[in-house]
């Protein structure tokens, strides 16, 4: 029975030192083990490794690669423009000794690259004009910031593979007054546009008035001319029938005077009985007496 305890106790302890011996690096770390804080080894593929335990403890870095944000920063251009520019950068653990050697653990690491980011930033961006970084060219002045940051970094043992700006904002301030400027301009173009409209609408309305006076002048004078010519030759119908009858061609002129001059029914007319006037008065009688 003895035994039996003494070769429990024995699987214990063998399980016990195997659970602190034993210690396995996935595929995404990469490890750095240490003996009494002193690195002694590195490794970094993965798999089922050992060390010596209660004396060795392992420090498991990520080997991916990893972002950084940083918080929104304020760049003054070379022009005294002020940009709010809000940028992240991605990085990756290259050498894992170096790395816990200088920063120790990846938010230290954080901490230290936002700094040199940010500084880079403004040393960069502080020599452009602010129409330069809102233009295509921002690139080039993102791959000078990835190299200079990317000189330091490899201090600590990490690598900067891309740097780039989320967005670049004016400052509010700034913003309402450029916002205000935009809206004076296109409230001046609009007062230009309505301007030349009206004095287009005034130009259009005095050609076609201008027109329209033309055209019925061309009409009038088109249609006194047809009345005219509608006159002569009605003129010389009647000369042409009248002159085969004067005396009935007297007549018919008498009618047309009786007829003007006797009309309305209240004329009064007083002349003398043997007035020119009425003489188809007197010469009508008679050949009603005669018939």
């Amino acid at each position: 029975m003895k035994a039996m305890k003494i070769i429990g106790g024995l699987i214990v302890a063998i399980a016990v030192l195997a659970f602190f011996s034993i210690f396995i690096v996935k595929e995404v770390n990469q490890a750095i083990v240490l003996q009494f804080g002193d690195p002694k080894r590195i490794i970094s593929k993965p798999g089922l490794n050992f060390k010596i335990p209660f004396i060795q403890n392992v420090v498991y870095l990520d080997k991916r690669i990893l972002n950084l944000d940083t918080p929104p920063e304020e760049v003054i251009a070379s022009d005294q423009k002020r940009l709010i520019v809000d940028a992240f950068a991605r990085f990756q653990i290259i050498d894992p000794l170096k790395f816990y050697i200088s920063v120790g653990n990846e938010r230290v690491a954080r901490s230290r690259l936002a700094t040199i980011l940010n500084s880079r930033i403004r040393n960069v961006l502080g020599q452009q004009e602010l129409q330069t970084l809102l233009s295509e060219d921002r690139s080039k002045q993102m791959a000078l910031i990835q190299e200079g940051v990317n000189k330091e970094a490899q201090n600590f043992g990490i690598k900067i593979n891309d740097v780039r700006i989320k967005r670049a904002d004016l400052p509010q301030a700034n913003s309402d007054a450029i916002f205000r400027r935009m809206q004076t301009e296109r409230e001046r173009e609009a007062k230009e546009f309505r301007a030349k409209g009206a004095e287009m609408a005034v130009t259009i309305t005095s050609t076609a008035d201008k027109e329209v006076t033309v055209i019925l002048a061309d009409a009038e004078k088109e249609s006194q001319i047809m009345k005219g010519e509608g006159d002569g030759q009605r003129n010389k119908i009647f000369a042409e029938a009248f002159g085969q009858d004067p005396e009935f061609f007297a007549f018919y002129r008498a009618m047309q005077a009786y007829e003007k001059a006797l009309i309305g029914g209240e004329t009064s007319l007083i002349l003398s009985p043997d007035s020119e006037f009425f003489k188809f008065f007197g010469n009508i009688k008679p050949k009603i007496q005669q018939q």
